[in-house]
């Protein structure tokens, strides 16, 4: 195995030996009860396993991101093509949009969208996290989007144009496939990044992993653990999301130079 390849399993033991350090440090003289943490992931009995809180609240979790990351696809790529339009209207509205959302606390968006805008449209504290989610990330999402397309020559369009192509067959055909393989990995990043600010729905009473640990820890005290657990299962979430970019960085050449071969 080479070292680019061993890279990031040993910085991956390296932080895991640094969060190890830090936790044993601070709780030098704390007693570890980890086997009363197991049955808030599930239980075992005659066969027959039964989710615990803690894989609730995962389901859930999952389910928001989900959402969460349909809304943001939708509205990044709106917001995106509204920079690129040749509209003053929708340039001055997408631009408004994006510095309004980016430069705000998603907390203060949650509770926005929780207290004022689901009463108006009629829905529910998941679908009122989903939806703030969604549009939070998506302007980051605009933003990488709009730069993938204008990162192409000049040269992609006025070649499809000579072939005869007009401007929704140039975008589908030509600048949107170049568009995004280069895209993939900082989206990847900022899907990582919605996972990880799911966490705050639990502000508005959602019963996420996050709830359910502050719960799991209400009710038997078992700080260390319960966070440590919950902290893992996000860890895991987030080097799972990361898998996708991977594996097309490896089999596709997303930079559109030659592929090197190891």
């Amino acid at each position: 195995m080479t070292a680019r390849r061993l890279r990031p399993f040993l910085l991956l033991c390296l932080m895991a030996g640094i969060v190890w350090g830090v936790a044993d440090s601070a709780a030098e003289n704390y007693h570890w009860q980890w086997y009363r943490v197991w049955p808030y992931l599930g239980t075992w009995s005659d066969g027959v396993f039964t989710p615990g809180p803690l894989l609730h609240g995962l389901a859930l979790t999952l389910k928001i991101v989900a959402g969460g990351l349909a809304v943001a696809l939708l509205s990044g790529g709106l917001l995106a093509f509204m920079r690129l339009s040749p509209s003053p209207t929708a340039r001055v509205l997408a631009a408004a949009t994006l510095g309004a959302v980016r430069n705000t606390p998603l907390l203060m968006q949650l509770l926005i969208v929780y207290f004022v805008v689901a009463p108006t449209l009629g829905i529910g504290a998941e679908a009122s996290a989903s939806l703030s989610l969604g549009l939070f990330e998506g302007c980051y999402m605009a933003e990488i989007f709009r730069a993938g397309i204008v990162s192409l020559p000049r040269a992609q369009w006025e070649a499809a144009y000579s072939l005869g192509f007009g401007m929704g067959s140039t975008l589908r055909l030509v600048i949107l496939p170049q568009a995004l393989r280069r895209v993939v990995a900082p989206l990847s990043g900022q899907i990582i990044s919605l996972i990880k600010d799911s966490s705050l729905v639990s502000a508005i009473a959602v019963a996420d992993l996050t709830l359910r640990g502050r719960e799991a820890i209400a009710e038997s005290f078992l700080s260390f653990e319960i966070w440590l657990l919950t902290a893992g299962i996000y860890l895991g979430l987030t080097l799972l999301a990361g898998l996708p970019a991977l594996w097309l960085e490896k089999h596709i050449n997303l930079s559109g130079a030659p592929h090197e071969q190891s």
